[in-house]
């Protein structure tokens, strides 16, 4: 049967349910005559009358009948199967992959994202902790959180959380017999605790910066992470002067188990960002994660 029968086999289909070619026609959007013309060629092609046809009514032949019950429930079936395909589109379902610090991950992406799962449990969530700067596409990540500075100009960029600072501490032990620094030069007569970095290897530059001054200094120490917690504790217990996210040693501080150094030198920055493709943004999945990130800012 060549490949327009089929859709020739739709039409006859709805003249059948329809038992009224007026009314099918309407239903599929076309002319009367058009229809009936194209009913005709069917069974010309097949060689089989299928329809009876009076002035007032349409009825079915013995072969058109035969044929109405064998089309009816294979196309209702695809038709249902469509439906399916349809809403399985605009529901959000799938894995997203993101690449993210474990500062971010702890302080922002995880407290948000939690909540969408039970409410959305066809949206599996896969988040890569890794201080490094990533290539989202090549590493095949839908996406990834850094600091606004950091993104590449095409991407798309959502701003998920407010600004904040970098702060060197040390705890009043390690403090006890050293003096206080009073510039960020002052560092490098002290043991600190670095960070190694992901991307490229090497140690983070301390940077400050004061009434438009900009400061980067190269600090040494014992010891070296490659990510922010066990930095705390390290710091803690005396080890040296840590250069941290804020908000990980606010407690500290106000509990007097660390001592904030160089406050001056350190003013807040642009907050953390989810960053992706164009192509990403028309996901529902995907959607939803976004939106659940979003920063709102009281």
């Amino acid at each position: 049967m060549a490949k327009e029968d089929f859709n020739d086999l739709l039409w006859f289909l709805a003249v059948a349910e329809e038992r009224n070619f007026t009314k099918a026609a309407a239903k599929l959007g076309i002319t009367q005559s058009t229809l009936s013309h194209t009913i005709k060629r069917l069974e010309t092609r097949m060689g089989l009358r299928l329809l009876t046809r009076t002035t007032r009514s349409v009825a079915l032949t013995e072969a058109g009948d035969r044929l109405f019950h064998s089309l009816s429930p294979r196309i209702s079936a695809i038709r249902s199967d469509l439906a399916a395909l349809t809403a399985l589109r605009d529901t959000p379902s799938g894995t997203i992959r993101i690449t993210l610090s474990d500062h971010a991950l702890e302080t922002i992406v995880w407290p948000k994202l939690k909540p969408i799962l039970s409410k959305y449990p066809d949206i599996k969530i896969e988040l890569s902790r890794d201080n490094g700067l990533r290539n989202i596409v090549e590493d095949g990540f839908d996406a990834g959180v850094r600091l606004g500075e950091s993104i590449e100009k095409d991407m798309i960029a959502v701003r998920i959380g407010p600004d904040w600072r970098m702060l060197a501490v040390a705890s009043p032990r390690y403090l006890a017999d050293r003096p206080i620094p009073e510039h960020p030069q002052d560092l490098m007569q002290h043991d600190c605790i670095n960070m190694r970095q992901a991307t490229g290897g090497g140690l983070y530059i301390w940077e400050f910066e004061k009434n438009g001054q900009e400061l980067r200094v190269r600090v040494d120490g014992q010891l070296a992470f490659n990510t922010s917690y066990p930095m705390v504790d390290a710091a803690l217990e005396g080890h040296g002067i840590a250069y941290l996210p804020e908000d990980l040693v606010t407690d500290h501080i106000e509990a007097g188990r660390l001592v904030a150094l160089l406050s001056d030198w350190s003013p807040p920055f642009s907050g953390y960002y989810i960053y992706y493709p164009s192509r990403h943004q028309n996901s529902p999945a995907f959607k939803v994660v976004v939106d659940a990130l979003r920063y709102q800012r009281s």
